[in-house]
């Protein structure tokens, strides 16, 4: 009997390829691989969507302050900023993925009324436990 690549069979004849339990244990070593890391990689999906809404809320109060300073007034809507020209679009919630789920807050005791802050639309609740609408 000759051996070649270390394999043989009864016959002496090399065999190429795996047994089925040697495939079995490489699947099964892959899925609990996998079951490892599915957690972590779902919660780094919800971590960077969670710094793209502090992100976005920031830039548009950022603006929404911006438009107050220049025009001594609120902007009636988000879309008073696109039409002057102080953001390009409205931007898309990360969690609802739509442009026009955002929840305007009014100013309280103002005569100007307008949009003062913005919130997410999203029902969602954060990883430290926050809603998002309360962002």
């Amino acid at each position: 009997m000759e051996i070649i690549n270390g394999r043989k069979n009864k016959r002496g004849i090399n065999k190429h390829g795996f047994t089925l339990i040697e495939l079995l244990t490489v699947i099964s070593i892959i899925g609990i691989l996998a079951s490892i890391a599915a957690p972590s990689f779902h919660k780094s999906v919800i971590r960077a969507r969670e710094t793209s809404l502090k992100r976005t809320l920031f830039v548009l109060r950022d603006v929404i302050d911006q438009y107050y300073g220049d025009h001594g007034q609120y902007p009636d809507d988000l879309a008073v900023l696109v039409d002057d020209r102080y953001i390009r679009e409205i931007p898309e919630d990360p969690f609802t993925r739509t442009r026009d789920s955002w929840i305007l807050m009014l100013p309280e005791g103002e005569a100007t009324g307008g949009v003062w802050d913005v919130h997410s639309g999203s029902d969602r609740v954060s990883i430290g436990g926050k809603p998002y609408n309360e962002w």
